[in-house]
C-alpha cells in the first residue's frame, strides 16, 4: 500500500502539469534569451513557473512560494515551497533532454516534502519526512555501493562566471579516484540519481534553494545523506551540497578536505606534450 502523504499526492499532480506544459514547448524551437552571461531563460520558464504558483496557492492558500523565476510570497507562513519550474533550462533550450520540474516544501525551517518530475522519461520522484521516497510509486533506495573507487557520481558546473568556480579541480581529482563523475545538468535530477541508486553520491558549488530543496528529502527518505563540504548540517542557504549513500560518505569528505588542501593531488596531463607525442 502506497503511504498516505499529506503534501506529494496533489504536488505530484501539479508537477505533472508542468511537465506537459515544457513538454509542449520543447516539441517547439523556443526563443532563447540571456539573464546573463550564459543563463538561459525561455518562455518556457516562465510560463511553468506562473502555472505551478497558481496550482499551489488554490491546493495551499496559505502557503509561501519562491520561485526561480522571481515569484516570492511571504506572508509569514509556516510553509513555504521552493519551486524550480525547469532545472536544465539549458539542456532545454538546446534539445537536449535532460530537465524537470522541481518543487521542495519547508515547513518551520525543515525540509519535509519533495517531488521531481521528469516529463521526457515520465519519471515521478517523491518522497515525504518519514514515509520514504518512491519512483512512480515504487519505494526507492540509495545504492549499496560501499567504496568511492567503485561508485559512480555526479555533479555540476554554473552556468556563468565558471572561471570563479573551483569545480573543475574537483571534477579531476574525483574522476580519477571514482569509478567515474557525470555532469548531466540539472542538479535536482542527480539528487533523484542519488536517491534511486543511479548515482551513488553527488556535489556541486553555489545552488540555490530551489536546486535543492526537493532532492534533498528525496535522498534523506531513500536512506542518504546531506551534508556540506565539512560534514557541516545541510541548509538551504549554505550553497553547498554533498550527498551520496551514507557508505561512501566519509571517504568524499576525506577527498574534499585533501583537495582544498592541496595534497595529493593529480596534475592534469599537458595538452601540448600530448599532442606532441601524437605528431611525433
Amino acid at each position: 500500500m502506497a503511504p498516505d502523504y499529506e503534501f506529494v499526492g496533489r504536488a505530484a499532480e501539479i508537477a505533472r502539469e508542468g511537465g506537459a506544459l515544457l513538454m509542449e514547448y520543447f516539441a517547439r524551437n523556443v526563443t532563447i534569451e540571456y539573464k546573463g552571461d550564459a543563463d538561459l531563460v525561455t518562455i518556457a520558464d516562465r510560463k511553468s513557473e506562473k502555472l505551478l504558483v497558481e496550482r499551489l496557492h488554490a491546493a495551499w492558500p496559505d502557503h509561501d512560494v519562491l520561485g526561480e523565476e522571481g515569484t516570492l510570497t511571504s506572508s509569514g507562513s509556516e510553509y513555504r515551497w521552493y519551486v524550480d519550474p525547469l532545472d536544465g533550462t539549458t539542456n532545454f533550450a538546446h534539445g537536449y533532454p535532460v530537465f524537470c520540474v522541481s518543487m521542495g516544501l519547508e515547513h518551520r525551517g525543515e525540509l519535509t516534502a519533495g517531488v521531481i518530475y521528469d516529463p521526457t522519461r515520465d519519471e515521478m520522484f517523491v518522497a515525504e519526512k518519514g514515509k520514504g521516497a518512491t519512483l512512480n510509486g515504487r519505494p526507492i533506495h540509495v545504492s549499496g555501493t560501499a567504496k568511492l573507487g567503485e561508485s559512480i557520481l555526479g555533479t555540476g558546473f554554473p552556468s556563468h562566471k565558471r572561471h570563479k568556480n573551483p569545480n573543475i579541480q574537483f571534477y579531476h581529482q574525483l574522476t580519477l579516484r571514482s569509478h567515474g563523475v557525470r555532469r548531466a545538468g540539472s542538479a535536482a535530477l542527480d539528487l533523484a540519481s542519488v536517491a534511486s541508486g543511479r548515482f551513488d553520491g553527488f556535489w556541486e558549488f553555489n545552488l540555490n534553494s530551489w536546486d535543492t530543496a526537493a532532492g534533498v528529502v528525496l535522498v534523506r527518505e531513500a536512506g542518504g545523506i546531506v551534508t556540506d563540504f565539512s560534514n557541516g548540517p545541510f541548509n538551504l542557504s549554505s550553497r553547498e551540497v554533498l550527498a551520496s549513500n551514507r557508505l561512501i560518505h566519509e571517504e568524499l569528505l576525506k577527498n574534499f578536505q585533501e583537495i582544498f588542501a592541496g595534497r595529493g593531488l593529480s596534475e592534469l596531463p599537458s595538452a601540448v606534450e600530448y599532442y606532441k607525442n601524437q605528431q611525433g
